[in-house]
């Protein structure tokens, strides 16, 4: 503190003064939050994150290390130039608050896109030196801020899962039609879907240009006019853009066909797309043109309405699809978690339990989801799939029989110890059956409501897809 207090007025005085206030309350990280939110994507999400972590160190920081440890700033008497220093805060040296929230946004944003991570590591390193430099801390003060606001950037994990970017573990490899320049592949697409791109039907035309690409017409069902194209044009191999609906769509008709799928990423949603690996038009393009694919499971519903669903992702009953829609329509504000976290308290505290009977064993619960393949985290709101080539059902569901489930399930989710509560149930199965006891229920399947009904039966299809992926 000597040494730093003994330096002659220099030109970095200015910076260090401006960064310091700039950083006052946090508004210098809720600035870079809005802009890396503009940007979408893991940039968004990452925003999200940082926040959250920088709302939590400030509380621990300033709500309760300062009161608990009362330390005197560094006094002015040491200062060789007072016009370096900045007005003293009356609060406790210790610690320094503005290192702990630098610390926490920046090790926050970097759990979900390490790029802006690495980018803000200066100007977080930056705002901690300046609270020495300014002569408002200690230099230990600075550190245990440090230390303080990587702990509850890291503490985030415990209840909010980071999402995994590596694709699933797929079946085996297969063997699969090579289709140079897209030669019999005939690829369906949605303009419906909310393409987050408009040139990925562009790309496709370009890569792949002796594909046939169909565009959907919205108002006539999307089945029948799959079941009048493969006849007419007997294509080698399916393909598909659009988002998870219209994905699981042409996959049924693939595995109907007996014929291999190539899945483009051309939807708001793309969860099976991102699960399987084809997050762009040019490696799907080299897998099409190579013969490069693997097994992918399928999952399928069947209800006593006489309604037969297959799924690629997620079933769901009871307050499940209305929590998805909500989710869905929050999301592209403030990003999956807290989507879905907010959307999960607004459907539990609006809704009704249903009593039903799994597998023989008659319950009372809020809401089902049902996940084809492996779900992760398994004690936290799922996140990613790790594997879909075991021919498991992921289930899990919130028991309404125990005393103050609704309750117990809020705060079970807000402490991150959802998977040691008594009323949270996850199993991993190969088929399950549901009966209703009251008035059929609605269950949706990939985002989309099929039926009412009051018994569903699922079952796995294992590798009942063959999708064209790189897997060398």
């Amino acid at each position: 503190m000597e040494s730093t207090g003994a330096l002659r007025p220099s030109v970095l005085d200015p910076t260090m003064r401006f960064l310091s206030r700039a950083a006052d309350h946090g508004v210098l990280w809720m600035v870079v939050a809005a802009l890396l939110a503009m940007i979408g994507g893991r940039p968004r999400r990452a925003a999200a994150r940082g926040l959250l972590a920088l709302a939590g160190s400030s509380a621990l920081a300033n709500g309760i290390l300062k009161p608990l440890f009362p330390r005197r700033r560094p006094p002015a008497r040491v200062w060789l130039s007072p016009k370096r220093g900045v007005d003293i805060p009356t609060s406790s040296s210790f610690p320094s608050g503005h290192s702990s929230s630098a610390a926490a946004f920046t090790a926050a944003v970097a759990m979900e896109s390490p790029v802006a991570g690495a980018a803000l590591a200066p100007l977080a390193a930056a705002v901690a030196y300046s609270r020495v430099h300014n002569g408002v801390h200690w230099p230990s003060d600075v550190f245990a801020g440090l230390a303080v606001g990587g702990a509850i950037a890291a503490g985030t994990r415990r209840w909010w899962a980071v999402r995994d970017e590596e694709p699933a573990e797929l079946g085996p490899e297969c063997v699969v039609p090579a289709l140079p320049r897209g030669e019999g592949l005939l690829v369906f697409t949605n303009p419906g879907s909310g393409s987050e791109d408009d040139g990925i039907v562009e790309s496709i035309r370009e890569l792949l240009p002796e594909a046939i690409v169909y565009e959907f017409d919205a108002d006539i069902d999307f089945d029948m006019q799959i079941d009048a194209k493969i006849p007419e044009l007997s294509p080698k191999a399916l393909g598909v853009c659009g988002g998870d609906g219209t994905v699981v769509t042409v996959a049924t008709a693939a595995t109907k066909h007996e014929l291999p799928l190539a899945v483009f990423p051309g939807g708001t949603l793309n969860h099976f797309a991102r699960d399987v690996g084809a997050v762009n038009v040019e490696e799907t393009a080299q897998a099409v043109e190579s013969g490069q694919a693997a097994f992918v499971d399928h999952a399928v519903v069947r209800t006593d309405s006489g309604v037969t669903a297959r799924f690629l992702n997620t079933a769901s009953l009871g307050g499940y699809p209305d929590a998805v829609r909500l989710r869905e329509k929050w999301e592209p504000r403030f990003g999956k978690w807290p989507a879905a976290g907010a959307a999960m308290m607004r459907v539990l505290a609006a809704a009704e339990p249903m009593t039903v009977t799994i597998d023989g064993k008659r319950t009372t619960i809020w809401m089902l989801f049902v996940g084809n393949g492996r779900y992760s985290p398994a004690d936290q709101v799922p996140m990613s799939r790790p594997e879909m080539n075991r021919g498991l059902l992921d289930v899990r569901y919130l028991r309404a029989d125990k005393k103050f489930s609704r309750s117990r399930l809020l705060f079970a989710a807000a402490t991150g110890t959802l998977g040691s509560s008594r009323v949270y149930v996850r199993e991993l199965v190969s088929s399950m059956s549901v009966r209703v006891a009251d008035s059929p229920v609605a269950i949706a399947t990939d985002g989309e409501v099929v039926a009412d009904a009051r018994r569903f039966d699922f079952d796995t299809e294992p590798g009942a897809v063959a999708v064209y992926r790189i897997t060398q």
